[in-house]
């Protein structure tokens, strides 16, 4: 039974609501500093009352189809077992697709294309939201200009030195901030509007139709900027992990909606009665004495809002190398209690890179508006796609009802990639390069493991062929538990082939161990472990995990005993790994460009005892050359 007393309500809104406002929306939060800018920008015209109007019509109504309806009511329940982002999804839509392969290739095609794009939308990110903070200083004293830059570049810095510390902490600080944020957004929005309530015809969606049939190219422009409103709405859907979907739709409605678009229409009012504060209508709608104030606001609330996008890469990439699309990467959780909380150190070192780059490169936040938005699109029209496999395969939703609604989703997402194309040689090319990259790495690093798994596996031999072939004439076996890990399907792991073969050694007792990952985010405890004697002292196990999760070595076997699937205590072990030396060659496969990036990936992968947390002074590492 729940508990609805005030006190749990209360509990239930500081420990999950309040900090799902520092992660979760700190990046749709932050958009109205730089959104109806650069629409006016793009407009190409005076910012007189029908441009207005038709701007903010389009970026309220906006708001509601692409983040309200599309992502918080629909899409936001295909949840992984509570898991979010397009890898979840694309894990769902694998598990109940049907069809020929065919089918099944082109999924993972539209789930990695989307994946890829996210990347580039993680960079852009904090480096716009940052910058374009940082440069609401200079309209409260001229005199910070030449700061700006290195300013930006220090707290993009401090930002990324904090994230060792977890989602969860950072979350429980900036919840707050972020609270201050939306009521000083709302409350400055309810007083201009109060000034020139006039702006509220622009509720009406008429004003936006009239706007796109009026100004032809200009109004592509102007569609292009819009969606700069949106862009945290995919990383609301990825970071659903962390925080649970009923917090942040409560903190959407409750508070985000109505908090932006009061912003929205106050910044329009603004513009109305001033056309000149069009040149920086968020920080030009409050007074004088309060624009530095809110500069120094705007900054706490834009790393806030990179943080939002970090956390999402972090949990995308996670859910990327346990799928097989990525290779291991080095992983610290940040939390005893919460799962999920994980911090990578190395993207952490290689997206704080790519971001200041990207800063001294663009050195403006107008720049930077002409490179976002392609990536972001590009994956909500993924993410639509992969939406309607899982609602109709996986849920059954009746045809009638899911054509007219995706097809309105992929209608208005296709709109504002179209859009965005127009934006390719300004710096559109940016987003959708890194989005390549990022493709290019995870269909070569998934190609590759096929490749050696096909290149090895046709040579496995049966356990039960080796146990009657080659154990009866061992000599004398030695004391102890020799723990060999296997790949799926891999038959006797190539370490222990290796042992015997050239140590003529073999122990007591002897574990081989398939660590099997699913496409659930986690496997039920009861259905986790199953063991089989295989006589002589030979073990199979197999430890099922999903691809939220990561398994130790050591804490498997300990289980194990304790259920009764082995027999022995623990003993004096030893773990054999195999580490594989793909050699690229001619051969039919791959492009031999891309055989060589897959061994430069496997070569600078975290090393499975790493990964898997045994001890390094109990590990035996074998080499195994495959020729690919």
């Amino acid at each position: 039974m729940k508990n609805n007393s005030p006190a749990s309500d209360r509990h239930w809104i500081r420990h999950l609501a309040l900090p799902a406002l520092g992660v979760v929306f700190g990046d749709i939060g932050t958009s109205p500093l730089y959104t109806l800018r650069e629409c006016l920008n793009a407009a190409g015209t005076a910012p007189v009352e029908s441009v207005v109007l038709g701007v903010l019509s389009m970026i309220f109504w906006t708001l509601l189809f692409v983040v309200a309806l599309k992502y918080v009511a629909f899409v936001m329940r295909a949840d992984n077992q509570g898991e979010g982002g397009i890898m979840a999804l694309l894990a769902l839509a694998q598990r109940s697709l049907q069809g020929p392969p065919w089918r099944r290739w082109l999924l993972v095609m539209a789930g990695l294309s989307g994946a890829a794009l996210f990347y580039g939308d993680g960079m852009i990110t904090p480096a716009i939201s940052v910058l374009s903070a940082v440069e609401g200083l200079e309209v409260a004293t001229p005199l910070f200009r030449p700061y700006i830059i290195p300013t930006t570049l220090a707290v993009l810095v401090g930002l990324f030195a904090v994230q060792r510390h977890g989602t969860a902490r950072v979350g429980r600080y900036f919840g707050p901030v972020m609270l201050v944020w939306f009521l000083a957004l709302g409350g400055m929005g309810l007083f201009r509007i109060a000034e020139h309530p006039g702006v509220l015809r622009a509720l009406n969606p008429w004003y936006a139709l009239e706007f796109l049939a009026a100004h032809g190219h200009e109004a592509l422009l102007v569609l292009g900027a819009v969606v700069l409103a949106v862009t945290g709405a995919e990383a609301l859907y990825a970071d659903m992990g962390h925080f649970g979907a009923r917090p942040i739709r409560a903190a959407w409605f409750y508070l985000v909606l109505p908090a932006l678009a009061l912003n929205y229409f106050g910044q329009g009012a603004t513009v109305l009665a001033v056309p000149d504060a069009a040149r920086n209508p968020f920080f030009l709608m409050f007074p004088e004495a309060a624009r530095m104030p809110m500069a120094l606001l705007a900054t706490a609330a834009t790393v806030i809002a990179s943080q939002a996008v970090i956390s999402g890469t972090y949990s995308l990439t996670q859910q990327a190398f346990q799928l097989g699309y990525l290779p291991r990467m080095h992983i610290l959780h940040t939390s005893e209690t919460e799962r999920g909380q994980i911090f990578l150190p190395g993207l952490n070192t290689w997206l704080l890179i790519g971001i200041l780059v990207l800063v001294l490169g663009f050195e403006s936040s107008s720049r930077l508006a002409s490179a976002y938005g392609i990536a972001v699109t590009g994956t909500m029209l993924m993410t639509s796609v992969l939406f309607y496999v899982v609602a109709r395969q996986a849920w059954g939703w009746n045809r009638a009802f899911l054509l007219p609604l995706v097809g309105i989703f992929l209608m208005i997402d296709g709109a504002f990639f179209g859009a965005n194309l127009l934006k390719v040689v300004e710096g559109g090319w940016l987003p959708l390069a890194i989005g390549l990259a990022a493709f290019v790495v995870m269909s070569t690093w998934r190609k590759g493991r096929s490749l050696l798994f096909q290149r090895l596996y046709p040579q496995k031999a049966s356990m039960e062929r080796f146990m009657a072939d080659t154990v009866p004439g061992m000599p004398g076996r030695v004391r102890g538990t020799g723990v060999f890990l296997a790949a799926p399907g891999e038959g006797i792991p190539n370490a222990l082939l290796m042992n015997v073969r050239h140590n003529k050694i073999l122990h007591e007792e002897v574990v081989v161990l398939v660590v099997l990952f699913t496409d659930q985010p986690r496997e039920p405890e009861a259905d986790r472990y199953s063991a089989q004697d295989l006589g002589l002292g030979f073990f199979q196990v197999i430890a099922r995990f999903g691809f939220m999760e990561l398994p130790a070595v050591p804490r498997i076997l300990e289980e194990c005993r304790r259920r009764g699937l082995l027999d022995s205590g623990p003993g004096d072990t030893s773990y054999f790994v195999s580490r594989l030396r793909p050699l690229p060659t001619p051969a039919p496969g791959m492009a031999l460009w891309r055989e060589k990036l897959f061994a430069f990936m496997l070569r600078n992968a975290a090393h499975a005892p790493d990964f898997f947390q045994i001890p390094a002074e109990q590990v035996i590492e074998i080499n195994v050359r495959v020729e690919i």
